[in-house]
């Protein structure tokens, strides 16, 4: 991320801290199910103190939501870099599969037993607005600057923003569903591309 080279070792050690207790929420998640999932358990799994973990979130489900929030912010960040003249959905779709691909998810199939914890997951409604309330206007500045558009008096930027976020949700139900199972991104990119397209009709 660009942002991290910045940042001082004080600051990278906050970041790896906090990724790290994100990361070992959802593998405790895989092994054990959420709903048994503790604190303690999660600060001892990152090897840092339960205090530690209190000092960055205010519980699992905030820390299990950092992690994609992070995504979302590094997409936004990797929008407002894309070329000025590529087409719109063009450039939402490489923002959106960057940090995904950065993370080596393409080539990730998760197993049975992981997809039915996503499945339990996506229920919970702490994590399904945890991201959505930290990005969605985030995603409205980047997209009218980018269009030329009003952030605040055009329809147009919180349209594709809400279309974004549509798409985040139908591609992890899509894919927490997928039979054969199949990575994240291939999901993801057929969304995309059939927004890019217009939407069509089905063939029926």
């Amino acid at each position: 991320m660009p942002e991290e080279q910045t940042l001082g070792l004080r600051e990278r050690k906050k970041l790896d801290t906090r990724r790290a207790l994100s990361d070992a929420v959802l593998q405790l998640a895989f092994e054990r199910g959420l709903e048994h999932v503790t604190r303690e358990d999660i600060a001892a799994r990152a090897g840092v103190s339960v205090r530690t973990f209190t000092n960055y979130f205010t519980g699992k489900y905030d820390a299990l939501a950092y992690r994609q929030t992070e995504r979302i912010r590094r997409s936004i960040a990797c929008l407002s870099e894309r070329p000025a003249g590529e087409p719109l959905w063009a450039a939402v779709s490489a923002a959106l599969l960057e940090p995904l691909e950065a993370e080596g998810a393409a080539d990730v199939v998760p197993s049975p037993a992981q997809l039915a914890e996503i499945r339990t997951l996506l229920t919970v409604p702490e994590l399904r607005f945890a991201t959505a309330k930290e990005t969605a206007e985030d995603w409205v500045e980047v997209i009218a600057a980018r269009t030329g558009t009003d952030p605040h008096h055009d329809l147009y930027p919180h349209l594709v923003a809400g279309v974004i976020s549509a798409v985040g949700d139908a591609t992890m139900l899509a894919y927490a569903h997928a039979d054969p199972a199949v990575p994240v991104t291939t999901v993801l990119r057929r969304a995309l591309s059939e927004i890019a397209a217009g939407l069509a009709d089905p063939p029926r």
